[in-house]
């Protein structure tokens, strides 16, 4: 028998989307009776980062994971602004204090 396949060490980085039609790729191969490394092997990913993805987008339609990361973007942009709001409050303070 030949060398085992390597995995690649270089990460792609893919779209919640694609996420979500692989692992129902990696569904229907489980339920054919497929084990979990071959069908990692197969997706070109680590069983870790399945199991990642499994927890975070298990059960999800792509649209549902397009939603998602709309509203992780969204929700990443109001904390950004939140803290700079409460930077310039902080300043405001100490000013007004005249401590500078």
């Amino acid at each position: 028998m030949g060398k085992p396949k390597k995995m690649k060490t270089i990460g792609k980085r893919r779209t919640p989307e694609q996420i979500v039609r692989l692992l129902h790729k990696a569904e229907a191969q489980l339920g054919r009776g497929a084990i979990i490394e071959d069908v990692c092997r197969d997706l070109e990913i680590a069983v870790s980062t399945f199991h990642q993805w499994r927890k975070k987008y298990g059960g999800m339609e792509p649209g549902d994971a397009k939603k998602l990361k709309a509203l992780e973007d969204e929700n990443n942009r109001l904390k950004k602004m939140v803290a700079e709001q409460a930077l310039d409050i902080q300043m405001l303070k100490v000013l007004s204090k005249g401590n500078f």
